[in-house]
């Protein structure tokens, strides 16, 4: 396995954040085709190192002192510690798992892996599966958990659905409806609503979470996929791959009030905790886009690797 190969290179960068733990986020980016992650300095918008990392890293997830990213080529998900960069575990899944994502009290991950038709649980504590929870849907890209722990609202590439597993029963317990090939997914802070856009559909729908039905449809542009929810509750990003541009929506409205050109095939996207940027992944470009959202302007370009997949930010 490369995992262990890496460990020293990865602990030398990451070991120069150590400093600024306190004072900025940094913007973690794996890319998939090279096989890397670069990690960037959400102060300066520079990209601190890119080190070799897995196979075939997409998702992330970034908790307090650990990373979790999936390796869609050895179906494991990888574990490294933040600090030293050191490998402290990889966890074999199953073939092909792509989205990552953390639950509110940093105890359980969620991964989403494609040809089991499955989203598995994970716990931080040992490190070691404690469910596999069939969907519906397949081929499913992400699995996010609502703010307050009790939902995991899962897409697939192949449905027109999003699938709502409890996590109190660990199944999947109802579908909401929505259009073509659901990707991304995101709650308001509040767990009022999620929006997910739908690739096939040009659509964002939003869905109450109390009656699990849509309740807007909001056209976008070609082949939407990343979602980023600011964190005031107010304003969602979409991303549209086709058109290279990223959309804002105004939750009070549920309008589009502002489209802004970035690289090409913009996928998935984060924002800092100030909500002040948004860092999207553009994977035809090799760079990650930097919003500035007061301005609804782009304000930085950063090369990083081949194909990135996404942006996480902590």
């Amino acid at each position: 396995m490369r995992t262990p190969r890496i460990a020293p290179l990865l602990a030398g960068c990451l070991a120069l954040l150590a400093p600024l733990a306190g004072q900025a986020d940094t913007a973690y980016v794996p890319n998939e085709k090279s096989a890397s992650l670069s990690l960037i300095d959400t102060v300066s918008d520079q990209v601190l190192q890119t080190v070799p990392v897995g196979q075939r890293p997409r998702g992330i997830a970034v908790g307090t002192r650990e990373l979790y990213l999936s390796d869609g080529k050895s179906g494991s998900l990888l574990v490294l510690d933040r600090a030293s960069g050191r490998s402290l575990h990889t966890l074999r899944l199953g073939a092909s798992p792509e989205g990552v994502s953390l639950s509110p009290d940093g105890r359980l991950l969620a991964v989403a892996v494609e040809d089991d038709n499955a989203v598995h649980l994970v716990s931080t504590v040992d490190r070691r599966e404690v469910a596999k929870i069939a969907v519906a849907g397949k081929n499913p890209e992400h699995a996010v958990f609502s703010p307050d722990g009790r939902w995991l609202y899962v897409s697939a590439e192949e449905a027109e659905q999003v699938d709502v597993i409890d996590l109190r029963q660990r199944r999947q317990v109802a579908h909401i409806p929505v259009g073509k090939r659901p990707r991304g997914i995101g709650f308001l802070p509040d767990g009022r609503l999620a929006y997910v856009a739908c690739e096939l559909a040009g659509k964002v729908y939003a869905l109450d979470i109390a009656s699990q039905r849509v309740v807007a449809e909001i056209a976008v542009g070609q082949y939407p996929n990343g979602v980023a929810v600011h964190p005031d509750g107010q304003r969602v990003y979409v991303s549209n791959g086709r058109d290279a541009s990223v959309m804002e929506i105004d939750v009070a409205t549920q309008q589009v009030v502002a489209t802004i050109a970035v690289g090409k095939r913009p996928w998935n996207m984060a924002l800092t905790a100030a909500g002040d940027k948004l860092y999207v992944a553009n994977g035809r470009s090799g760079t990650v886009s930097v919003i500035a959202t007061g301005r609804r302007q782009v304000v930085s370009e950063i090369a990083v690797g081949e194909l990135p997949w996404g942006v996480a930010i902590r």
